[in-house]
């Protein structure tokens, strides 16, 4: 990011020459996917007679959308890296903001400063995503994470976005209320989940003997197939700190 206090490592050479970013419009293409899916199924979803339907059904509908709403977050964060479309930042950051106000009605602006401290320190104090030394536990970090998260001036925004969410499709569109929170709201919380899990826990949280490189951060162990679905390649974290040009769905080829 030009003038960000990330000093972003060129991704040129990685995998013998293979990976580039300035011609790739693959990523363009998964963000439109994604974001499109997401509509897709969030109006589909929103219709679904839940009394019709069997209980692995329902199971798979909101998994599905729980991933979908993940891959949303993802889009964002390889927006603040410029890797969506970093042949105009306009466009990139437009989709970076689209994305993340879909995900959870969140600020681009104030999560792409925290992103840039974030690679800047790496599970420091200085590291917004890292624990205060009191709260390293899995659930105690991650309830602190979205205290974090939740505490901005944006947070009025947030409510008031939700709420509109609510009442048009409740009272105007006569969408059944648990169909709201099974396929909206219960993906949200499950998509945090997964990506805390994957892309700050498991890679950030102090291993034995302490950390061993200068991102502070370990890989999975993951195929590339199990990887994209835990959480769309995140877990190849020391790839990403490494390599922050290159986007998501190209972290396997930078697995070292």
């Amino acid at each position: 990011m030009r003038g960000s206090a990330v000093k972003e490592r060129s991704s040129e050479g990685v995998a013998g020459g293979v990976i580039t970013h300035k011609s790739d419009s693959s990523s363009l293409w998964w963000a439109l996917v994604i974001i499109g899916l997401w509509i897709f199924s969030f109006a589909a979803a929103l219709r679904l007679p839940l009394g019709e339907l069997s209980l692995q059904a329902v199971i798979g509908v909101v998994v599905l959308r729980t991933f979908l709403h993940t891959g949303l977050f993802i889009t964002a964060h390889d927006a603040m890296h410029r890797t969506v479309f970093p042949s105009n930042y306009r466009i990139n950051d437009w989709l970076g903001t689209a994305a993340v106000g879909l995900y959870a009605f969140l600020p681009y602006r104030e999560l792409l400063i925290k992103h840039q401290l974030h690679h800047r320190f790496p599970a420091t104090g200085k590291d917004p995503d890292y624990h205060d030394g009191e709260h390293s536990g899995f659930f105690r970090w991650y309830l602190k994470f979205m205290k974090d998260y939740m505490e901005s001036r944006n947070t009025p925004f947030l409510i008031a976005g939700m709420a509109v969410v609510f009442v048009v499709c409740t009272w105007l569109m006569g969408v059944p209320l648990v169909n709201l929170a099974l396929f909206w709201l219960l993906p949200l919380v499950l998509s945090s989940l997964q990506l805390f899990y994957f892309g700050t826990y498991l890679p950030h949280r102090q291993p034995d003997g302490g950390y061993r490189n200068r991102h502070r951060a370990t890989s999975n162990r993951l195929s590339s197939f199990w990887s994209f679905v835990s959480c769309y390649h995140f877990g190849y974290h020391w790839e990403h700190h490494e390599y922050p040009l290159v986007p998501w769905h190209r972290l396997p080829e930078a697995r070292r």
